[in-house]
């Protein structure tokens, strides 16, 4: 009997590729439901293969859950990397530009990442919390590379816990955006520069 055609030009899927179509998957039911509701079995049958081809890739939820995190955290530290010599009011606007076409890009993986925080797991918790770190450790490593803002790296305990603060609140207002839309790209990122700029920078008298 001769082969079904569609059998016979469906490409088989190298190792990355199948990961990464699991991590696809993973990330839209993770931004979804809540941990606890997402189902292995779900995420194979979504991407037609078996449950032991998932487990061979990933032994456990928590170890999937925590790859799907991992690989968004790795996306938007690439994509908001410094580039040296450039002043960071320059890059900031650069950055937060990627930042918000990859939130608009990649939704679900920007969803599953911060449910994370939510997840019961110690181990998924602290991949996400590795990744906000990763983050912070960026914007500072920025500010003190540009004269404007290097001085004010002298009060660090103060700067950091700023960034902190205003990476929930970017955070909170992506996730905002996301749902409402009622802020075009540029106008959401000219409110998150202002807000860090105005966290760090002095104050006119």
């Amino acid at each position: 009997m001769a082969a079904n055609p569609q059998e016979r030009t469906r490409r088989r899927l190298s190792t990355e590729e199948r990961r990464e179509q699991l991590l696809t998957v993973g990330a839209r039911l993770f931004a979804q439901n809540p941990y606890d509701d997402v189902w292995v079995e779900r995420v194979a049958e979504i991407a037609g293969v078996s449950r032991g081809l998932l487990y061979h890739y990933f032994p456990t939820k928590r170890d999937f859950f925590a790859a799907v995190v991992r690989r968004e955290s790795e996306r938007m530290l690439r994509l908001t990397a410094a580039e040296p010599g450039l002043p960071v009011r320059e890059q900031l606007g650069a950055g937060l530009d990627a930042f918000l076409g990859y939130v608009e890009g990649h939704a679900q993986g920007f969803r599953a990442f911060h449910r994370a925080e939510a997840a019961g797991d110690p181990m998924v918790r602290e991949v996400y919390r590795e990744g906000l770190a990763a983050q912070e450790r960026q914007i500072l490593a920025a500010f003190a590379a540009d004269p404007e803002t290097a001085p004010l790296t002298a009060e660090l305990p103060a700067v950091r816990l700023a960034v902190r603060g205003w990476l929930a609140f970017l955070v909170a207002v992506c996730l905002e955006w996301l749902e409402e839309r009622e802020l075009t790209r540029a106008q959401v990122r000219d409110l998150c520069a202002r807000a860090l700029l105005g966290a760090i920078l002095p104050q006119s008298p």
